[in-house]
């Protein structure tokens, strides 16, 4: 197999390698049995705009606008056909497939490739969210389509070594983004300034964007109670209270995570600290269930208890899963349903713990949490950054 290595060149300053021939070997073959289990000799496995992750998984093309992989009984035959033809070499140079341009319809180029090695298959593969009119075509032209996607989330919940050491890499950028962040945090700085620093931090180390959102309000009179995806200008005051949810990867879809709460210039008020002490307990009662063999719904239940019984709810979800996607199990915030309460975990699992804790009218909140892993020992903290909640400025 080719690529895998490429990584080595472009993220080297962090100290990753790249994954292994081997490494992407072991998951086309893991997705092959999938394809098999479910009847199918052919998949088609779709990614767009930065977000394919199974394309990802077992090419090593980080997905720009958007890429179909055929997958076959031969992965030597597999294709990886990529949009924007100017995006082609290199894709070329990074995956670990062959790659052709995808043409104006991924799918259409697909079917075509396929008709000229037989006859279409009966029954085909997806993963992915493939496009309506894109799936139009194809059920239009193969008699049944199986979806592949809840296979392809399982295949992602237990980490291999290499992944392992990848999210590894992920926590430490992670790390200095947030150090980096903490550090701008400083009286007429504007939010715009404090995540360039945090942006600056992970890439001039090789890393690669994931997410940064921040939310800053006075404490004395709240109304943001979770970070924003967006930056919005809002300059840093103090007294302010500052919420941080970040992720910096060492390649694609392989970050850390660090939720963390920050006050500027000036100590916590009273409800802050209360905030941050009910966040705190939960972070500490779903943690010390990270356990194999744990069940989601314990770990959803024991962390939902310590929050209303302080009277406090909250907004985002408590844990879920990471590294190659939002995973389960996801641990909704209390009152939501959580989708798969009879999830056991796994050693090799990897988890963020992140509640976020908010008044119930929803104006103030705190964030505190980190990514952790699934050990027999129990939970390994994968991030070296202090846990508390922390003074800037």
């Amino acid at each position: 197999m080719r690529g895998g290595a490429a990584w080595a060149t472009i993220s080297s300053v962090s100290g990753w390698q790249g994954f292994s021939a081997a490494e992407l070997g072991r998951r086309r073959a893991a997705f092959g049995a999938e394809m098999a289990r479910a009847g199918v000799s052919h998949a088609l496995v779709y990614g767009a705009n930065r977000s394919g992750s199974a394309v990802t998984w077992l090419t090593g093309w980080p997905v720009t606008r958007e890429a179909l992989l055929i997958a076959g009984p031969d992965p030597g035959e597999d294709r990886l056909l990529v949009s924007f033809a100017n995006h082609v070499p290199q894709a070329r140079r990074l995956s670990a497939v062959p790659v052709d341009w995808a043409g104006p319809r991924a799918v259409v180029t697909a079917l075509e490739l396929l008709g000229g090695r037989g006859p279409l298959p009966a029954r085909v593969g997806v993963a992915g969210a493939l496009p309506f009119d894109q799936y139009q075509i194809l059920a239009g032209r193969v008699r049944e389509v199986a979806d592949l996607n809840a296979a392809h989330g399982r295949l992602r919940l237990v980490k291999s070594a290499e992944e392992i050491a990848a999210l590894r890499h992920g926590a430490a950028l992670t790390d200095a983004a947030v150090e980096a962040l903490a550090g701008a945090l400083r009286p007429g700085a504007s939010d715009h300034e404090v995540l360039a620093a945090a942006e600056h931090a992970y890439v001039r180390r090789g890393g690669l964007h994931q997410i940064h959102y921040l939310g800053i309000t006075a404490m004395s009179a709240p109304d943001v109670a979770v970070p924003g995806q967006w930056p919005t200008g809002r300059v840093v005051r103090p007294g302010d209270v500052v919420t941080c949810e970040v992720s910096a990867a060492a390649a694609p879809e392989y970050a850390g995570q660090l939720l963390r709460t920050f006050t500027v210039a000036e100590p916590p008020t009273g409800l802050y600290a209360e905030l941050h002490a009910v966040a705190g307990a939960a972070f500490d009662a779903i943690a010390a269930r990270l356990v194999p063999g744990a069940r989601a719904a314990e770990l959803a239940a024991a962390g939902a208890l310590v929050i209303e019984e302080a009277g406090y709810t909250a907004v985002d979800d408590l844990a879920h899963g990471f590294g190659g996607g939002y995973l389960a199990p996801v641990l909704p915030a209390p009152g939501r349903p959580l989708a798969t309460p009879g999830l056991a975990l796994e050693e090799g699992m990897a988890v963020v713990v992140q509640p976020n804790v908010v008044t119930r009218d929803g104006r103030a909140g705190v964030q505190t949490g980190e990514l952790l892993l699934v050990t027999a020992r129990g939970p390994e903290r994968l991030h070296a950054f202090p846990r508390g909640l922390l003074r800037a400025g």
